[in-house]
């Protein structure tokens, strides 16, 4: 079931009560969002399906056109998590990384939602939450920007579940940033603020520097946000791809509610496609009599599947999220 804004909330709530956090996948196709909810079926936990520009605009979704990559997105994962098998599966549909002189129009689709004909049945598609992405933005445009998105959305009558980034690849971020960035959003627009993204020691992609990850920073952030907007708010880990096992389990015990997960993602099923390709050589030659059947894009992502799942699977049980797809929600 593809939550709405009001569902995602209570999502987050329930990990934070319950100390799990939601795998956020960025999902760079189709067969990518079919595995992360089959993954998510078998371990019966919620899910985060997000979506950055560079598959807005990719090939598989927007082909240079990011509004018509979110539109044929949402329509795609929304098809796909409303109907058996997955319609007991907890969904959350996250913008991520979002930037650019596009990021106001595909956000304002995003939020006001597209109408869509599934199965004979109009309905109105929605992100569930948002995020822009604030590496190149100083700290008065981050809070401009958010402030834009929170008036377009009480414009349209529909709510607002945000998360706010700040520094997320720049060390551990100083605890007064978020007095200054959270502040001034929950004053002017409560109760839209429910994820803080700062910077807590990680990095986007891998490195062979080492990751200074902080717990400790995790839970002061935690602790301020809270106290700022008066609720719980989860933290948000960017980076996550190079921590170890018992980093992740003490980032999730300290505090943090959403964990992304791209890097070491796409690493896994690229590698498997390139093996995919490496062992079935023979059956690509047009003289075999099995090429069409492997030349198909069943065959390559049939094969990338049996090897993903399973390590989706096994990121969820990390974070504790593992049974935890009745948490309230559905």
């Amino acid at each position: 079931m593809l939550l709405d804004p009001i569902q995602a909330r209570a999502q987050f709530a329930d990990a934070l009560a319950r100390g799990y956090a939601i795998l956020a996948v960025n999902a760079d196709s189709p067969a990518a969002i079919t595995d992360c909810l089959e993954a998510a079926r078998q371990a019966q936990a919620p899910i985060i399906i997000e979506t950055s520009l560079w598959q807005l605009t990719g090939h598989s979704f927007g082909a240079g056109d990011p509004v018509r990559g979110l539109i044929r997105y949402l329509v795609q994962l929304s098809a796909l998590a409303n109907a058996e098998p997955y319609r007991e599966v907890p969904v959350i549909f996250h913008t991520d990384h979002i930037k650019g002189p596009d990021t106001l129009r595909i956000l304002c689709a995003a939020i006001r939602g597209i109408e869509a004909n599934l199965c004979g049945t109009t309905a109105r598609l929605f992100a569930s939450t948002i995020s822009l992405d604030s590496s190149e933005m100083t700290e008065e445009e981050n809070i401009t920007r958010i402030r834009e998105l929170c008036v377009l959305a009480s414009e349209a009558g529909v709510p607002l579940t945000l998360e706010m980034e700040a520094g997320v690849d720049a060390g551990v971020t100083e605890i007064e940033v978020a007095d200054r960035l959270l502040a001034p959003v929950e004053r002017s627009h409560p109760g839209c603020l429910y994820l803080w993204a700062p910077g807590v020691g990680t990095r986007h992609g891998f490195s062979d520097k080492g990751y200074p990850f902080s717990p400790g920073a995790v839970a002061r952030h935690r602790e301020r946000a809270g106290a700022i907007c008066g609720r719980p708010i989860g933290i948000a880990l960017h980076g996550s791809s190079g921590l170890p096992e018992s980093a992740l389990r003490e980032g999730v015990a300290a505090g943090v509610a959403k964990v992304n997960w791209s890097s070491e993602s796409l690493l896994i099923r690229s590698k498997a496609a390139q093996d995919f390709y490496a062992t079935h050589t023979a059956e690509l030659e047009k003289s075999h009599k099995d090429w069409k059947a492997t030349a198909m894009d069943n065959g390559v992502q049939t094969f990338v599947s049996e090897r993903y799942v399973p390590r989706v699977i096994e990121r969820i049980r990390i974070l504790g999220g593992t049974g935890r797809a009745t948490g309230g929600v559905i």
